[in-house]
């Protein structure tokens, strides 16, 4: 079943998330239309090709053309608006960058595979409910009292208009009767003036009795908004810090706001409530009247209550992010624009266009000494609006931008930080006036911090403080953390480096492969123990000039990863990271010409290698290693290509391919087979009138290890990794049918 169907049967909670995923610059529409052929292209391939990237662009216009056209044989004027302006839209944003648009889509198509293992896993383990469900659920039911008291209150103030208004009646009536000169006997005044009594005991019970649910009501609206306030807005907003550096998607805000405009609908509603029993008490009322003791009291405290509400219902639903880099938030480079969006969590219809949000940069830092300061360009105050958004009320910036200020002196030589580790805030200010509301109220909302970089090679090591800020600190005013920068436990890095690689791929990182990670950063006697801690030096410094920082070592293969490696990194076939130690502990019992795909721990930029397993004469195992192939050699030549056509040559000696099962036991043209070159011109035979039109014989890359042929006779002396150095050539395909006839020889 197609992945958008499957997604689309999933319950309410799944879904929401599911919508989270979907916004202005990609909206759903465009999923729901074209489901088809969305899931049927290669969006990881396409993001890391300009070229193909524009060509799938066109692919997705003229599809969108197709659609117009079943929409326009249906008479269906209201879509073919819709899609008219979808379109529009998508080239307004795309036309000049593709690429980011085929990045949106492969994340979105990952985060909804998220989203069904997520929901596939909670159906297998029913019965068990986790702990934010059952949280939720408590919340849900709170919200439900809550209205269910709104109701009865609404009732039972009705109830007492339709009551004060008989007794006014009757009492008036009764008034004018003893008046009259043939008026009522004593014996009915005095009934009827029983009957009036009680009447107005009953009004007095029934005015006691509606404060006291208004006052209860408030009580507990007012819990609930403390809930919301202390505990779910800021978990939220971890969750959101979590997902931004790669850690499951950040959902809920949907909920959220409906709980924020629950409360607030709930307040206004008491405050309505208030002002009918102002009028009902200035038509009545009596000493000691509920009403007359009461109403400042209950005036005042929901609209305190709903200011407080308000004041915390700015927030920054996206974080800052160029659209270039959609996987790095809060990165931002000077010069480059970025987009950051708002939303106003109550959502009430009188707040629409209400709210004009103006952008600030670092508006509360006060020792700027030493620190770069920057101006916003571009359009930096917008109007909330629900138009705009899906039907919230928020404001998005897109054209936003930084331009440092130019000031004398070195400011290398005054600033306490590198510029990486330089950590700056960028906030938002509006003022909600509702005169006639009685609402005056200042909103202000802060992203979380940003690294503000100049050049584009600053972004690996402003990633790395990104990192580790949102990994171990949850206060976004906390600009001088750098200064004295905490340590992290493994348990917490480890999640995090694998995240970077579950983000950008359809894998994490294994425990094997966390270990060997943990051993360069720990050491092999520490791996073991989740609470070891690891300094930020260690993470993203060096200490030497030689050497390279760990974090720069992960980014140059995740970088190998996304450009080269992707396929064969989800299928599994890299191990990748696994100490020298392990690999021949790995291989040393498996059949000769077994091999595994390892990382190079010596190439800063990534680099892949692998090592395979032979026998010498007394059965011992050799292991041999080829030199690292880095991005240089894998833009020319695939790595499953590179496998399939690798040669060991030595003089005197018949080449050959020594690699024949991925680790543990996998053939390597079935580990391998379906990403080998299809069809290509270098392995087709070239005829003569082609041969003779060109004038050139076809050629193909392929790489070949040269060793002396001393080490290569009867397996007597075992090969070093050294002697392995991969070697591109160029050869023709004849010379290549002749190495392959020569591996394997007629049997006759």
């Amino acid at each position: 079943m197609a992945q958008w169907c499957q997604l689309q049967m999933l319950d309410g909670k799944y879904l929401e998330q599911v919508d989270q995923l979907y916004d202005d610059s990609f909206p759903m529409d465009i999923r729901q239309y074209l489901s088809r052929w969305i899931e049927s292209i290669d969006w990881d391939t396409v993001a890391f090709q300009d070229s193909l990237a524009t060509v799938r662009f066109h692919d997705l216009l003229a599809q969108l053309d197709d659609q117009y056209s079943r929409f326009t044989l249906e008479n269906n004027f209201l879509l073919q608006h819709n899609i008219r302006k979808i379109k529009r839209n998508l080239q307004d944003r795309f036309q000049e960058d593709p690429v980011h648009m085929a990045m949106i889509i492969s994340r979105n198509l990952k985060e909804e595979q998220k989203i069904l293992c997520t929901a596939k896993s909670m159906e297998e383990g029913e019965g068990t409910v986790s702990t934010m469900v059952v949280e939720k659920q408590k919340l849900d039911n709170k919200v439900k009292e809550m209205k269910d008291r709104v109701q009865v209150v609404d009732q039972n103030i009705k109830n007492l208009e339709d009551l004060q208004d008989e007794y006014n009646f009757k009492y008036n009536t009764l008034k004018n009767r003893e008046n009259e000169v043939n008026g009522m006997s004593q014996k009915e005044l005095e009934l009827e003036k029983m009957t009036i009594g009680r009447m107005c005991l009953d009004l007095k019970s029934k005015r006691q009795e509606v404060v006291v649910q208004l006052s209860d009501l408030l009580n507990a609206t007012n819990s609930l908004q403390s809930d919301l306030i202390s505990e779910e807005l800021p978990e939220w907003k971890q969750r959101q810090q979590t997902a931004c550096i790669g850690g499951p998607p950040n959902a809920c805000v949907d909920q959220l706001q409906n709980w924020f405009t629950t409360v607030a609908e709930t307040l206004q509603q008491v405050r309505q409530h208030l002002k009918k029993l102002l009028e009902l008490e200035q038509k009545f009322t009596y000493d000691c009247d509920p009403i007359t003791q009461k109403k400042a009291f209950l005036e005042t405290r929901a609209l305190e209550m709903l200011k407080n509400l308000l004041s915390n219902s700015l927030v920054v639903e996206r974080q800052p992010c160029m659209p270039t880099h959609p996987q790095r938030p809060m990165v931002l480079k000077t010069g480059v624009q970025f987009t950051v969006k708002l939303r106003f969590l109550v959502k009430l219809q009188e707040f629409n266009y209400q709210l004009k949000v103006k952008a600030l940069f670092d508006k509360d830092v006060t020792e700027k000494k030493g620190l770069r300061k920057f101006n916003i360009l571009g359009t930096n105050t917008k109007v909330m609006n629900m138009e705009e958004s899906n039907g919230s009320l928020a404001a998005e910036f897109r054209h936003l931008q930084l331009k440092e200020q130019k000031v004398a002196g070195n400011r290398t030589n005054e600033g306490p930080l590198i510029v990486t580790e330089e950590l700056h805030s960028l906030s938002f200010e509006s003022e909600l006036q509702l005169n006639q509301s009685g609402l005056d109220v200042k909103l202000e909302a802060m992203s979380l911090p940003v690294v503000v970089i100049s050049n584009v090679c600053q972004l690996p090591s402003g990633w790395a403080s990104i990192l580790w800020y949102n990994m171990l600190t949850t206060e976004p005013k906390n600009l001088k953390f750098f200064l004295s920068p905490p340590q992290a436990k493994w348990s917490q890095l480890s999640e995090v480096l694998s995240w970077q690689f579950s983000s950008v791929t359809k894998r994490g990182l294994n425990q094997e492969q966390l270990n060997m990670l943990a051993d360069k950063l720990l050491g092999a006697r520490a791996q073991r123990n989740p609470d070891g801690l690891i300094p930020w030096t260690k993470f993203c410094k060096s200490a030497n000039e030689k050497a390279f920082p760990f974090w720069l070592w992960i980014e140059g293969i995740l970088d190998l990863i996304k450009r080269h490696l992707l396929f064969l990194w989800n299928d599994g076939s890299i191990m990748g990271f696994i100490s020298k130690e392990r690999e021949k502990h790995l291989l040393s019992d498996k059949c000769p010409g077994t091999f595994l795909l390892r990382f190079s721990e010596s190439s800063k930029d990534g680099a892949i290698t692998f090592t395979w397993i032979e026998h010498d004469m007394h059965g011992k195992p050799v292991f041999h290693s080829v030199e690292p192939y880095t991005k240089k050699e894998l833009t020319a030549v695939s790595l499953p290509d590179i496998i399939r056509t690798y040669k060991v040559m030595a003089a005197e000696n018949v080449p050959e391919n020594p690699l024949r099962f991925l680790y543990p036991n996998i053939l390597k043209d079935k580990a391998f087979g379906k990403y080998y070159a299809k069809s290509s011109e270098a392995s087709e035979p070239m005829d003569v009138e082609d041969k003779e039109r060109s004038g050139y014989m076809r050629t193909e890359l392929i790489s070949v290890s040269e060793v002396p042929s001393s080490r290569m006779q009867d397996n007597m002396m075992p090969m070093s990794p050294d002697d392995y150095r991969a070697l591109e050539r160029f050869v023709s395909p004849k010379d290549i049918d002749d190495v392959m006839n020569s591996e394997f020889p007629d049997e006759n």
